[in-house]
């Protein structure tokens, strides 16, 4: 940081792997940090790099007008804060949640006098403070708050507001990991069907990494269905050959002696849409069976 940019003072509450990667970032950077761990030695470390060591949580809060929480869990907020005089703070929520719980913690700490925004952290510890890897943070709630401390919020990893709903950040951060899941799972059944093969996990890894980027534009095509609720239009793959091709995938599985417990449940959901009404949706895009997960 350079003479001329404006330094910040902020207060970090927790410091597990995330919470310390986030200090040090903003120690590095030149911010006027204090912090407060329920685990003493956690916060000692990080005082020769500058850090000021708050003997409780109450004592951090009063430190800062700006109060970044990153704990455990909801639970764990709550633990730590309830009870504290929060009248003019700014909270910044980033310990993971659900939507439910970011948009009742807002209810909280609005009865408590102070502004507050949600965050959901796409990245991992390794990826805070290096721009290069792509991380960034979802944040929801007061746009007041959020345009306020924007530049230090971005210190660590980008910043994305997702809108005034607090339960936003939340929910986009779901959202994206449970595509990421969903990936992984799929990746999964992919290597356990060769093992025991002469092929090589190796040799199969960049044709996956091929054919899943090839597969991308699934995205943009779902997104577009969804909102135009047109399912039939332009189809190349009809959910009808799409459900026969997956007995391909179930055989193959059980010849290879593999569980097809990853993979069935989406299976399921196809042959559900098709069994529905086969002259209404066989003609369909897949995506049309999405609409069965909504409760």
């Amino acid at each position: 940081m350079t003479d001329n940019t404006p330094r910040h003072s902020l207060t970090l509450i927790g410091l597990g792997d995330m919470g310390t990667a986030l200090a040090r970032t903003w120690l590095a950077a030149g911010h006027r940090l204090t912090v407060w761990n329920r685990t003493a030695a956690k916060a000692g470390a990080l005082a020769a790099e500058g850090a000021l060591v708050a003997e409780s949580p109450a004592e951090a809060v009063a430190a800062n007008g700006l109060v970044v929480v990153c704990l455990l869990d909801d639970a764990s907020v709550g633990s730590a804060l309830d009870g504290i005089d929060l009248t003019g703070k700014d909270v910044v929520n980033l310990t993971t949640g659900t939507p439910a719980e970011g948009r009742a913690r807002a209810v909280w700490a609005e009865e408590r006098g102070a502004r507050f925004v949600d965050g959901g952290i796409m990245a991992t510890p390794t990826m805070i403070g290096v721009p290069e890897a792509g991380g960034y943070v979802f944040y929801s709630g007061s746009r007041a708050l959020f345009d306020t401390h924007r530049a230090v919020l971005e210190v660590p990893a980008g910043a994305r507001f997702v809108g005034e709903d607090a339960g936003h950040a939340a929910l986009h951060d779901v959202a994206l990991l449970s595509a990421m899941w969903g990936m992984f799972a799929g990746i999964s059944q992919a290597y356990a069907l060769i093992e025991g093969e002469d092929i090589a996990p190796k040799d199969l890894a960049p044709l996956l990494s091929e054919w899943l980027g090839a597969m991308g534009f699934f995205i943009g095509n779902a997104a577009e269905r969804l909102t135009s609720r047109d399912f039939t239009s332009g189809v190349v793959s009809n959910l009808a050959m799409q459900v026969v091709g997956t007995g391909t995938m179930l055989r193959t599985a059980d010849e290879q002696g593999v569980s097809a417990e990853l993979i069935s449940p989406y299976v399921d959901l196809l042959r559900r849409r098709l069994a529905a009404d086969p002259a209404a949706h066989g003609a369909e895009d897949t995506v049309g069976a999405l609409l069965l997960l909504k409760r």
